[in-house]
């Protein structure tokens, strides 16, 4: 479930990306913005919660030029950790157009530690990716990637795709776009599902959203991963996530929000 949550926190209305260094203007959020989310797991037909998330964004320096630094932080319950412990701490710098600097991605599961680190560089309209993976046996490897496309990584994608534009979307339009980690780049796939309200649970509060899946594909056979459910408006925040996953299946729901850049204009009943 933790893999699944940042997956999609990150895919967000993710879109083919071309040449370079991809710059956009950045219209969905500010310094100072926070997002909080509970976690939960369908155990034996009952939803339990395991867990909560956090993500936050701040403006930091890198290598002497203003930046972004976005940090989200998934982790289990004391009573979740009975069973499986989960502790994940990633962290995303990009600069003012969105453009990627650095990522990592820190995992804690059960008693294996993993650190997935990416460096980025721009040359030629190429977008240039140093790698560095450390598994759980403290084996690094590290490896150098060069790609004419634009190339993100969890946090990123999520940053930047929050400021896209959906009209002219067609429902069950594919849009896929490459994601790298600390050792591989891979092309993913979304699917756009169209518009649905969303009654969220324990508050009564309604969204106008936008529905997305995350799928994967194997034998040709296209699996839905996770459908997410994304506010239309300005700031297209992540409200629901269904996860769905080899050993169940799992949610997660907005629980509050702070510093958002625009309106929450999708709020449609409180």
């Amino acid at each position: 479930m933790r893999r699944s949550f940042v997956w999609i926190s990150l895919m967000l209305l993710c879109i083919s990306s071309v040449m370079g260094q991809c710059p956009v203007k950045n219209t969905a959020f500010k310094a100072g913005e926070v997002l909080t989310y509970d976690l939960y797991f369908n155990w034996k037909f009952v939803w339990i919660k395991v867990g909560n998330a956090s993500m936050d964004i701040s403006n930091t320096r890198y290598k002497g030029k203003d930046a972004y630094r976005c940090h989200l932080i998934t982790r289990g319950s004391k009573r979740a950790d009975k069973f499986f412990v989960m502790r994940d701490t990633l962290v995303s710098i990009v600069d003012h157009s969105i453009v990627p600097y650095y990522f990592r991605k820190g995992a804690l599961e059960g008693k294996r530690y993993k650190v997935d680190e990416v460096w980025y560089d721009y040359k030629n309209e190429h977008t240039l990716i140093h790698q560095r993976y450390k598994n759980a046996e403290h084996k690094v490897t590290v490896q150098d990637k060069r790609s004419p496309e634009c190339v993100y990584d969890m946090l990123s994608m999520l940053l930047k795709a929050r400021s896209f534009k959906t009209e002219g979307y067609k429902v069950n339009q594919k849009i896929k776009f490459l994601m790298a980690d600390g050792d591989d780049v891979k092309q993913e796939t979304l699917i756009y599902r169209g518009k649905k309200n969303f009654e969220m649970e324990n508050t009564g509060v309604t969204y106008r959203c936008m529905v997305f899946s995350f799928v994967e594909y194997k034998d040709n056979k296209e699996k839905e991963v996770i459908t997410f459910y994304v506010t239309d408006d300005e700031n297209h925040l992540p409200v629901r996530l269904d996860m769905y996953l080899n050993f169940g299946s799992a949610k997660a729901f907005l629980t509050g929000y702070k510093g958002v850049k625009n309106p929450m204009s999708s709020i449609i009943k409180k």
